[in-house]
């Protein structure tokens, strides 16, 4: 959290300032200034009074200089910063506050109805009323539960978090949420009341339809501590003296939503009782809650062939929908159905697979009222109520997720791209709802640990997602089999025995990895450095002479060569992936393992080992790669897995040619996705990367655009070009795993990369194109905001630079040296280094002219010689060394009636 600013200096901390689970937080702040020379030499920091000084030029997650902090602890901290002799004005205070930071703190126990609240019956109310004195200081309440609560102190909401506590691997780690309710209460009776929901703990989870995979219980864990101007405390825990009545949520399910009777009258009242629970699972939020984020209007309400009354909110969103109701009557239902797409100008809801989905409302008479649930929520775009009769005023989406802090933007002149980016951030906004979940509408929803590894660097760009990854990493560690194996998805509630895939598996490696680049967080290295550690010692047990072979993975998953029932099945073979991230882990752990101060020697040994054993069984000596798909190549080059120049130069020309031959459609999945425009990028051919990053044709990155969608789609073809929903079982259209292209964009494209943990050190290096005039990403840095800004005009290519004070760049501009830079902001123009394309002479140029290609497959369509630029792309592949101007000729061959002759010289007028 970020405190106000002070003269040059912002100070900032990177927990939540209430109910800090920790007694030394590490400290951050932001130093602004107009002085090119200025340095930090040393800091001081004020904790109420008491100053210490360090000689440092760090600013970022400084360690607590102070003794630590003791449970409930409140304390004003401000810094100072130095430039050789010359101090800055102190900051603004920062107050942090710690929670209960031992089980001796918790006077309350875990309580739950007796009678009331079981499977199936209606979400209970616990309540307990408190008489308080006069002369009301503060307040405080700690609350959790086995379930989701939301609290009331007379009357009035506790807090603004949705579905508290989260979702975390609960029977190792729960959550707990400081609230101030001290504004809440006053001088006698208060009245407490806190609704439990099914949630993730007791709700249905997976595909499978079992619920209860937590306890079949809910309960309450509540302790209010009230303090008086005289220094004294009232402490009202949950216990046996609290009570239980059912509430007007006669049902609740994440998957299939609530049904709330509004006339509902007061149920008889229960009594409570302790159940056991363990205290110590207990921990403070690493990041910031679930919330309701933004509110949509709705665009457009219209009946549907059949009569049904739609709603269209014009973005897929995650949350639910709120309806203004007036003149209701007793006993009218109204019921609202959510999805995605439509299908046929109808709700599509096969997708959803098994879950309901549906909201239900049960009225009383009333002149107006607002209805809408807070006990699930919904992926979707479009509903359909009925029931009621609504215009589009009454109608807005609520969209909810962990409430992250957005650091990152991209802009460029292509639109279909930038709409490209926003489906990007709007499908990370969705999934990352308490755990970075594969999809929110269908009865799945789970924190698939290959989505999450692919798309971390993206995440990292475009949110804080240090607090939100770092408690998810935790789960992760706490879910780890004994014998090294990750789950495929964390919080583990597919229990599967021994679960080793690749990819998957990997992320127990990459995503600390990614945090660690991205915000300088050595503390999550030496948190998770034995959790990835034993992953890798688990796949390299699995080897057979150096290379991991057979078992189960899951591969390039969803490659789009794959039919729609078995998306296992990939080009890349999956020994081959396999292997080469169990190279890459291997490195990482070599690396953290240097950067921790450990011995890095036999990671690296197992690295290199690994690496030559991948060469000797799957890489030819002219560097073909066993499979002969892309993604093996991307795999190959990105990480630097082949050993000679020969065979990289081989590999390179082998993965270009596999592009253009697909036409430049998508031909990769998962696992290749991410690496296959770095692959062309770094082997020299960019271009072809843009080729492959601008398609619209299916599959490519841009036709889900074309076809209006507004987030990532889990399929290439979630939604086949007549506008029917691809027949698989998992098509899910939010689903943010192949948008991790954008990480490319961010470095690539725009030219903003860190080079140094925290990017402490910022290399620029735009990779300009014709098919754009201008591009540009700002990202707020930990040192603060750094931006890369390039546009082509007038034969100039013109790049601007902001760089933070403590940080510096590292310029590259096409045609020149680098240029080291410090903070501020820099400008350089140069000779546009696009220039037009030759005319092409080989049939692999003419695929490369990214302006006369498309002219040439006019033209052979035309002659009856191809049907789109894919079909013509795979029947030119067997001729990419001819002359351009054959291949006409060369196609007309398969039919002996035409004239080739004709054609030929047909293409060489359009080849000029």
């Amino acid at each position: 959290m970020t405190a106000t600013t002070a003269g040059p200096v912002r100070f900032e901390h990177r927990d939540d300032p209430l109910g800090l689970g920790t007694a030394t937080p590490r400290l951050s702040w932001q130093v602004r200034t107009d002085d090119p020379e200025w340095t930090q030499t040393a800091y001081e920091l004020e904790l109420d009074g008491s100053v210490v000084r360090v000689d440092s030029a760090e600013q970022v997650l400084v360690p607590w200089p102070f003794e630590p902090l003791p449970s409930r602890a409140r304390a004003a901290v401000r810094v100072r910063v130095a430039s050789g002799g010359d101090w800055s004005p102190w900051s603004e205070s920062s107050t942090v506050e710690t929670g209960l930071l031992s089980t001796a703190d918790w006077s309350a126990r875990f309580v739950s109805p007796v009678t009331l609240g079981g499977i199936g019956s209606p979400a209970p109310i616990l309540s307990r009323a408190v008489t308080l004195r006069s002369g009301i200081a503060s307040a405080r309440l700690y609350a959790t539960a086995h379930g989701v609560y939301e609290a009331r102190l007379n009357g009035e909401r506790v807090g603004d978090e949705v579905l508290a506590p989260g979702w975390t691997s609960y029977q190792a780690r729960l959550r707990y949420q400081t609230h101030d309710v001290s504004a809440l209460l006053r001088e006698g009776e208060n009245e407490l009341d806190v609704l439990l929901g099914n949630g993730w703990f007791r709700g249905r989870l997976a595909w499978a339809g079992k619920r209860a995979h937590y306890g079949d219980r809910l309960a309450l864990l509540a302790q209010l501590e009230v303090t008086y101007a005289d220094g004294t405390v009232d402490v009202i825990g949950t216990d046996e003296q609290w009570t239980a009545r059912n509430s007007t949520v006669l049902a609740d399910d994440l998957y299939d939503g609530q049904l709330t009777d509004l006339g509902a009258t007061s149920s008889t009242v229960d009594r409570v009782e302790v159940v056991d629970a363990d205290l110590g699972r207990l921990v403070a939020p690493e990041g910031p809650p679930v919330r309701a984020t933004e509110v949509l209007p709705a665009l457009k309400v219209w009946q549907s062939p059949s009569g049904k009354t739609l709603v269209d909110f014009g973005q897929n969103v995650v949350g639910w929908v709120r309806i203004h109701l007036h003149d209701t009557r007793a006993g009218q239902e109204v019921v609202v159905r959510h999805a995605e797409v439509l299908e046929h100008d109808e709700l599509g809801v096969r997708p959803l697979r098994t879950a309901k989905a549906t909201d239900t409302y049960v009225l009383a008479d009333a002149a107006e009222v607002v209805v809408e649930p807070n006990l699930t929520f919904h992926g979707f775009r479009y509903a359909e109520i009925t029931g009621a009769e609504v215009a589009v005023e009454d109608l807005a989406a609520v969209v909810v997720g962990t409430d992250l802090r957005r650091t990152g933007w991209f802009s460029c002149s292509e639109h279909d791209l930038e709409q490209f980016h926003r489906n990007v951030v709007w499908g990370m906004r969705g999934n990352f709802l308490d755990v970075p979940t594969d999809c929110p509408q269908r009865d799945e929803r789970l924190g698939w640990t290959g989505d999450i590894q692919v798309f971390a660097p993206t995440a990292g760009f475009l949110f804080d997602t240090a607090g939100f990854l770092s408690t998810w990493l935790a789960d992760l560690a706490a879910d780890q089999q004994e014998d090294g194996s990750v789950p495929y998805v964390i919080p583990d509630v597919l229990y599967g025995k021994s679960p080793t895939a690749t990819a998957w598996g990997d992320a127990a490696a990459v995503v600390p990895w990614v945090l660690y680049r991205r915000n300088g967080d050595t503390g999550v290295l030496a948190r998770q450095f034995d959790s990835m550690r034993a992953w890798v010692d688990k796949i390299a047990s699995l080897t057979t002479d150096g290379v991991w072979a057979g078992g189960f993975q899951f591969g390039d998953w969803l490659d789009p060569t794959a039919p729609p029932e078995n998306p296992f099945a990939a080009k890349a073979d999956p020994d081959v992936v396999a292997t080469a991230y169990l190279i890459r882990s291997a490195e990482m752990v070599a690396e953290i393992a240097r950067v921790l101060g450990r011995d890095a020697g036999h990671y690296e040994k197992l690295a290199a080992e690994t690496k030559e054993a991948f060469v000797r069984h799957y890489v030819t000596d002219s560097g073909r790669v066993l499979s002969d798909a892309p993604t093996v190549y991307a795999l190959a080059l990105a990480w630097d897995l082949l050993p000679t120049a020969d065979q990289r130069a081989h590999a390179a020309e082998r993965l270009a040619d596999l592009v253009r031959a697909n036409g430049f459609r998508i031909g990769t999945g998962f696992v290749g996705t991410p690496l296959v425009t770095d692959a062309l990028t770094s082997a020299g051919r960019p271009d072809l990367a843009y080729r492959l990053l601008l398609e619209r044709g299916c599959p490519s990155w841009l036709y889900p655009v074309t076809m209006g969608a507004t987030t990532i789609w889990e399929r290439w073809d979630s939604m086949l070009p007549d506008g029917s929903i691809n027949p698989g079982e998992m098509t899910s259209f939010n689903h943010y795993a192949l948008g991790a292209v954008a990480d490319w964009m961010h470095r690539t494209v725009a030219g903003l990369a860190p080079a140094a943990p925290g990017y402490r050190r910022i290399t620029v290096q735009p990779v300009p194109d014709a098919a754009l005039t201008h591009a540009s990403a700002r990202h707020e840095t930990p040192y603060g905001t750094a931006s890369v800004s390039w546009r082509r005009d007038g034969g100039e290519f013109t790049v601007e630079v902001e760089v933070p004070v403590g940080a510096s760049a590292e310029v590259r501009l096409p045609g020149g040296e680098p240029v080291e830079v410090r903070h501020g902001r820099h400008e350089w123009t140069v000779p546009d280094p696009v220039t037009p394309r030759p005319v092409p002479v080989t049939v692999r140029d003419l695929l490369d002219h990214a302006e006369l290609w498309p002219k040439a497959v006019a033209l052979l369509g035309e002659l009856g010689l191809g049907a789109g630029s894919a079909e013509i792309a795979k029947e030119a592949a067997p001729f990419l060394d001819r002359p351009a101007a054959e291949l006409a000729g060369l196609l007309a061959m398969k039919d002996p009636s035409r004239d080739g002759s004709a054609a030929e010289a047909a293409l060489a007028a359009v080849l000029g």
